[in-house]
């Protein structure tokens, strides 16, 4: 097939499923919807690379057998990389207010010094589901969204980091007494 019969089949898909493929990219990517320009053009970036686009049975389905596998990508290099959370400046901040007592400001600060040695402990996608969930109020189904994983899933990821970060706690609790 010719440079001009692929971009013409491109072309052709684009007009046909154009619309309906950017609300489909849009509806899963609710908090990332300056992504959504992007991954579309990805989506059809990847039609133009094939060489026989006559064997495709039903041009709308590989279409979004291919969008679906480009935000499953999406999903997982953000997950794989979640935002960084400098518990050290959040600790300064609540040190900041006024507190007349200085040990209730060391207990403070040594608490978060915990917190954020456990967050670093748990997996990439539990510490994700965590610093989603609290942090930025998402819910566990947004949070499976993202995360490309169930409401279940993203539900037994935060109770293994809550468990976990309150363990530490509790550790660190017995070890002062």
């Amino acid at each position: 097939m010719t440079p001009t019969d692929k971009q013409a089949y491109v072309a052709d898909v684009a007009r046909q499923h154009g619309r309906r493929l950017r609300r489909f990219v849009a509806a899963r990517l609710r908090h990332a919807s300056a992504d959504v320009p992007d991954l579309v053009q990805e989506v059809f970036l990847r039609l133009l690379r094939i060489d026989h686009h006559e064997t495709i049975r039903s041009s709308e389905a590989y279409l979004f057998t291919v969008a679906t596998h480009v935000l499953h990508q999406h999903i997982m290099r953000r997950a794989a990389a979640p935002e960084a959370v400098e518990l050290a400046e959040l600790a300064a901040e609540i040190q900041a207010e006024p507190r007349h007592d200085p040990a209730d400001r060391a207990q403070v600060q040594e608490r978060m010094e915990i917190l954020q040695g456990a967050l670093q402990q748990l997996s990439p996608k539990a510490q994700a589901t965590l610093l989603l969930h609290r942090r930025d109020g998402y819910s566990l189904e947004e949070i499976g969204v993202r995360l490309g994983i169930s409401r279940a899933m993203a539900a037994k990821y935060l109770g293994k980091a809550l468990l976990h970060c309150r363990r530490c706690l509790e550790e660190e609790r017995q070890g002062q007494a």
